[in-house]
């Protein structure tokens, strides 16, 4: 099933409170179809990664946030 509006969706509401509160920086979940930044998982649910940025990661960057993952904060 393919729910990519509802992702679409929590996103722009994610986006608004990242606004609301004067967020420069999110603090994302590495390869996460939502929070990915570079590579994410296809959403088959086979860990396959394709190259790409997940819903609200991308979001965030058309917005100037910086991205991170959990992966960068705690090398």
């Amino acid at each position: 099933m393919d729910i990519t509006e509802e992702f679409r969706r929590g996103a722009q509401e994610a986006l608004k409170l990242a606004k609301l509160i004067g967020a420069s920086t999110a603090i994302l979940k590495a390869r996460s179809p939502s929070c990915g930044s570079g590579q994410i998982y296809d959403g088959s649910f086979t860990g396959t990664l394709i190259v790409g940025n997940g819903v609200f990661a991308e979001l965030c960057k058309h917005n100037i946030m910086e991205i991170k993952t959990e992966e960068e904060i705690y090398r």
